[in-house]
């Protein structure tokens, strides 16, 4: 039995409880056993509960492309690590294998470093959902500098606030982005957010829509010319453990949004981990999830994880209405996609459409559907589990949030086995001791209403 690949309910259960009784001792295997370091932890973990203080793999040294793309190299240089389905369904996909993507990355490394990005920076990244944006976020994590993406819907005032929050010395956009069969104007945005922003250096500029746009001398460049002339090779900057990844804000929508700061080893461990058992993810599969990079899926589940699995991630630039409202079924059909991850927003209002959007579209390749970000109740579930996937294809229900990076409980295991409570989203994920209490404290019965805690230390947490 496999602590990294869970494959049935029994293995769980077994997994599970070593997870929350030898904690250190089980992610000592996994972290050791499937992930490439510079040098080796001291201790892998750390922690004071007075001071609120955790460090999981203390005085390791790594880099997370080092494990997302370089590893993979070896074996799988020509394996396709991201299909790149622009907005347009007749504009061709991209099909951007490992090798390819440590060229782009590389490239892209080198022209931040020219552009004296060094590590510990801050770069905020503002692109629609192309290519570009996964080179970006990779590229920043080759140098060792901090990541800030912020969704490319947001306004001017949004996107200048968390510039200033964290201090970011650079800002990555493009001209526009479609969506639908609207083009937006992100330049413009981003020209109006750095009239409030001082420490913003240099602001590279992708093309996408190839639009008339203003550039600022000495702070605006087209990231196409700078690619030209730069090499393809960069060496990976060595960072600590607990060195930050990068920074997301929360979406504000309760509050000032909040910069939550990710490190690298525990987040790389445990991205990497829950996306082999949530998804139930093989060899050669193809998987699909449908958020933007904007938002912790994204992070998650688009680029780190799947990546550190060696897997085959999609991106997709467009909305699932245009060119009409079986845009998702016609790329499932159309790369055979095998686990399919998106959010219950998006179910009902597929659900509501006729069914031969879906049924007209070949979607016997989906062995694993997965739901995000909020609940799903009953009707949608139904049709998701009946009109999408025919019955056959479990549903992954994943409950988390921007502060964890990954699933708290959902089921590692497909829910090949286990009794399925609908809108409930299934076990706790290894690592997570989660309970129910009273306000006292103490455990309440099943069915009981209580407070849902998560008994401390977490698993290896990328949140210090």
């Amino acid at each position: 039995m496999s602590n990294y690949h869970i494959k049935n309910l029994e293995e769980y259960f077994q997994v599970y409880r070593k997870s929350v009784s030898e904690p250190e001792n089980f992610w000592a295997e996994i972290a050791e056993e499937h992930f490439v370091w510079q040098k080796k932890w001291n201790k892998v973990l750390e922690y004071d509960f007075e001071q609120a203080k955790f460090e999981w793999f203390k005085g390791a040294k790594l880099n997370i492309t080092e494990n997302c793309i370089d590893r993979h190299l070896l074996t799988n240089a020509d394996k396709t690590a991201i299909i790149f389905e622009p907005n347009n369904p007749k504009e061709k996909a991209q099909h951007i294998s490992y090798q390819m993507l440590s060229k782009k990355v590389n490239a892209f490394a080198n022209v931040l470093k020219n552009k004296g990005i060094k590590k510990g920076d801050r770069v905020c990244i503002y692109l629609p959902m192309i290519p570009e944006l996964a080179y970006a976020v990779l590229a920043c994590a080759r140098i060792g500098a901090i990541h800030s993406v912020v969704f490319a819907g947001f306004s001017a005032k949004a996107l200048s606030s968390r510039i200033n929050d964290c201090d970011c010395k650079m800002v990555i956009t493009s001209d526009g982005s479609f969506r639908g069969a609207k083009t937006l104007d992100l330049k413009s945005i981003v020209d109006k957010a750095l009239e409030t922003c001082s420490g913003v250096e240099s602001v590279l500029v992708a093309k996408r829509i190839n639009s008339d746009i203003n550039l600022v001398e000495n702070r605006d460049f087209w990231l196409e010319d700078l690619l030209k002339n730069a090499s393809t090779e960069c060496k990976a900057e060595t960072v600590d453990a607990e060195d930050p990844l990068f920074i997301l804000y929360t979406s504000g929508s309760t509050g000032k949004p909040k910069g939550m700061v990710h490190t690298t080893a525990g987040y790389m461990v445990n991205t990497a981990y829950t996306f082999k058992n949530v998804f139930q993810y093989q060899a050669d599969d193809i998987y699909w999830c449908t958020a933007d990079i904007g938002w912790i899926t994204g992070h998650s589940y688009i680029v780190y994880g799947p990546l550190a699995n060696g897997a085959t991630t999609i991106m997709f630039e467009g909305v699932p209405s245009y060119p009409d409202y079986g845009r998702f079924w016609e790329i499932v059909a159309k790369h055979k996609v095998n686990q399919f991850y998106t959010a219950p927003t998006a179910i009902r209002a597929l659900a509501k459409e006729k069914t031969e959007f879906v049924t007209k579209h070949d979607l016997s390749s989906l062995k694993i559907l997965g739901t995000v970000g909020e609940p799903i109740n009953e009707e949608a579930w139904h049709w998701y589990n009946d009109v999408v996937g025919n019955k056959k294809s479990p549903i992954v229900d994943t409950w988390w949030q921007t502060e964890t990076g990954w699933p708290m409980s959902g089921n590692p295991v497909g829910l090949g086995s286990l009794p399925v409570k609908l809108g409930s989203p299934g076990v706790p994920m290894p690592g997570y001791d989660i309970q129910v209490l009273n306000d006292e404290g103490q455990p309440v019965e099943p069915g009981t209403l209580g407070n849902i805690v998560c008994k401390l230390p977490l698993p290896p947490s990328g949140f210090p």
